[in-house]
């Protein structure tokens, strides 16, 4: 016999959106359970907050330039959240990050202004909001750099990033300092834990003092901590005398493990519950209405009955929605209606690959609220929207937080509403 478990909302999926639409729900004063398979995109992303980088020009101001994207393309996520909902995401999130389990780690910019930071390529990546421990990387604020790493970090190449940020106008050049780690700390999170030694930390800036010119800034890998980064770049920037900031790199994510840190926690303390490693194998409906959805976790099986449910599993990428051997698209989780999926006959994909594929903005059909189609309790964020070219607009994080975010507010009201009739 499988236990049941009674929530007033279940959020399928532990990513951004997944995270937000269930925090936001919590702190609605909703009983709130977030099933997640794994951690999501979370651990994968540099953690940086892009809402609209390109259209397809390189965009300064998202503000400006989402009214022009949603009366182009009405079809469009943004489309459905609106405007207002993106703003108010985003101060959200960075409410979120001030009061969250980082000492003093903040996110920092806003839907007005693009912020030019450098990737792990020297490529200038437009974000709408940073970390802190990246902000001192904003390209406006550069004059010369020094891109530091150690040899044993295969995730990072200083000299490919310097010689990219030299040809985007902004002089830089690269230092390998010879420091002896572990094996175990060969990657980003080793590092991270390494840096959170002072000891360690003086013998690394005694090291690099000795290369520095006077005037260079100094950029790094992200990896500047887990627990508490903000100190541990203001550490650096005391004993170095000049501004220190964080690059992203290539997973492990140390900045994606700290905002999944911070949402894990606002969805705690809001009273949230996070069931890590829930997979969800089969759902029940009545009446236009998804009831219950059945999880294997640990061993065993429970069934989650929820009033409400937001679907934020994700896209292609995360195998929530596939093409299967007879070239039939189907959403994995609770079998939703698609919209966006080429018809019979026509081109799934292009030839070249890194031009927009047909297939790609395939996503749940919703409705305006981001309801999903034949359904009247089933909401949809993030990755499982139709409609959008993340990776080509630079829109990803922006449309799994605005979206989860937009999705929580319906439901809320909804709650609101069944409280009402009840009273």
């Amino acid at each position: 016999m499988r236990s049941q478990l009674h929530f007033d909302a279940v959020v399928i999926g532990g990513g951004m959106a997944g995270l937000t639409a269930g925090t936001r729900l919590a702190q609605a004063g909703a009983k709130v359970a977030v099933l997640a398979k794994g951690y999501g995109s979370t651990h994968l992303s540099p953690s940086t907050i892009d809402v609209l980088g390109y259209t397809p020009e390189r965009v300064r101001s998202p503000s400006e330039s989402l009214g022009k994207l949603i009366a182009e393309r009405p079809d469009h996520p943004y489309a459905l959240v609106g405007v207002d909902a993106v703003s108010d995401s985003l101060s959200w999130f960075a409410d979120c990050a001030a009061h969250g389990p980082l000492p003093s780690y903040e996110y920092v910019g806003g839907i007005d202004r693009n912020l030019a930071i450098p990737t792990a390529m020297g490529v200038l990546r437009p974000s709408a909001m940073v970390p802190s421990t990246m902000a001192g990387g904003e390209a406006s604020a550069l004059g010369t750099v020094a891109i530091v790493s150690v040899p044993s970090l295969r995730e990072f190449h200083p000299a490919l990033c310097a010689a990219n940020l030299t040809a985007a106008g902004i002089e830089s050049r690269a230092l390998t300092l010879p420091m002896a780690v572990e094996r175990a700390d060969m990657n980003p999170v080793g590092m991270a834990r390494r840096f959170e030694d002072p000891a360690w930390r003086g013998h690394f800036c005694a090291q690099l003092l000795a290369q520095l010119r006077t005037e260079e800034h100094v950029g790094l890998p992200a990896m500047l901590g887990l627990n508490d980064p903000a100190a541990v770049v203001a550490d650096l920037e005391r004993r170095l005398g000049r501004t220190v900031f964080e690059i992203p790199t290539l997973p492990p994510s140390v900045p994606g493990m700290r905002r999944y840190e911070i949402l894990r926690s606002a969805l705690r303390a809001a009273g949230g519950r996070l069931a890590l490693g829930a997979d969800v194998i089969s759902h029940e409906r009545s009446n236009g209405r998804v009831t219950s959805v059945s999880t294997h976790a640990a061993g065993r099986d429970l069934i989650y009955v929820a009033d409400w449910f937001v679907l934020a599993s994700g896209g292609f990428a995360s195998g929530a929605i596939e093409l299967d051997s007879h070239w039939v698209t189907h959403e994995r989780v609770l079998g939703l209606p698609l919209r966006g999926v080429p018809e019979a006959g026509s081109p799934r994909f292009e030839r070249e690959y890194l031009t927009e594929q047909p297939l790609a903005a395939a996503g749940v059909a919703v409705d305006a609220e981001l309801r999903a189609e034949g359904t009247e309790n089933v909401f949809v964020a993030g990755a499982s929207l139709p409609g959008a070219t993340p990776w080509r607009e630079g829109s990803g994080e922006g449309i799994a937080l605005a979206s989860g975010y937009r999705a929580a507010a319906v439901i809320a009201g909804g709650l609101r509403t069944e409280e009402g009739v009840a009273s």
